[in-house]
């Protein structure tokens, strides 16, 4: 039987590249984003493409209903992939930056998921996967709404672990370090539009961002493409053992030893000096 797939955030990044190796594997992948040009754009890949404001509670209950219509009443995997970053001192940023953050990263995966385990337990089987972030591990300064929003994300999947335990539901989060994405631009321009213009404490630390962070010159050396995620995700979703975590790359891997063995202060000043 074809194994399907719901996909979001595939305008470009993890999402697309993933949808297309997996639709390559032979799964039937549905894809979702929120610009019909993206829409236009998966389809011309051969994918099925549908629009979806993660945001919006009426729009997630429309696509299950037509992906639900379309495989008649099943849904095998689904892999909570979309998100951004919103870069900013954490005093530098608004309650309802904040919670934009969080209503997009946190709590549209949630509905999305909870919306999708009843359709799961109904079938007898499911993979639910999430891409989080090595950020949801440990911390780094002027990413505080990110980095939250990762730890609410870790502490969802764990919990929903715990409880779907007894079923045949799986549960796995992947966590990439750098992959080479529209993270980064996407970020310098909401950047640009809350931040750049006000006054700050973090004037100088913004300038480094600018140059060493936002800017495509300045790509980091150790970012992986978004196909690394692909082989941790085919994982996730065929093996009879899929693990808890999957970290990608070099970076994610050292961040969880080192969040795993040094105590709090000697870690904040290993991020410190590697900055």
């Amino acid at each position: 039987m074809t194994q399907t797939i719901l996909i979001t955030g595939c305008s470009s990044g993890i999402g697309y590249h993933t949808a297309l190796a997996l639709k390559n594997r032979g799964y039937r992948v549905f894809t979702t984003a929120r610009k019909a040009s993206d829409i236009e754009k998966l389809k011309a890949q051969g994918l099925e493409a549908l629009a979806l404001d993660i945001n919006d509670s009426a729009s997630i209950q429309q696509v299950l209903q037509e992906i639900l219509q379309r495989t008649g009443g099943s849904l095998s995997a689904v892999f909570s992939n979309a998100g951004f970053l919103e870069a900013g001192a954490i005093e530098d940023l608004s309650r309802d930056v904040i919670r934009a953050q969080f209503e997009t990263n946190v709590f549209g995966a949630m509905e999305l998921i909870t919306r999708i385990i009843p359709i799961m337990r109904q079938q007898g089987h499911g993979r639910i996967i999430v891409n989080s972030s090595i950020l949801g591990i440990v911390t780094i300064p002027y990413c505080g709404a990110y980095n939250a929003s990762k730890f609410a994300l870790e502490g969802f999947i764990r919990t929903l672990r715990q409880e779907l335990y007894a079923t045949p539901l799986r549960v796995s989060i992947i966590a990439p370090g750098p992959i080479t994405s529209e993270l980064r631009k996407n970020a310098y321009q909401l950047y640009h539009q809350h931040l750049k213009n006000q006054p700050s404490t973090y004037a100088k630390e913004y300038q480094q961002l600018e140059k060493y962070y936002f800017h495509a010159a300045a790509k980091n050396a150790l970012a992986l493409e978004p196909e690394a995620v692909t082989k941790k995700l085919i994982h996730a979703l065929e093996s009879r053992h899929p693990k808890v975590h999957y970290y990608i790359g070099f970076t994610a891997h050292l961040l969880a030893f080192l969040r795993r063995i040094l105590p709090d202060a000697m870690l904040d000043w290993a991020l410190r000096k590697t900055r």
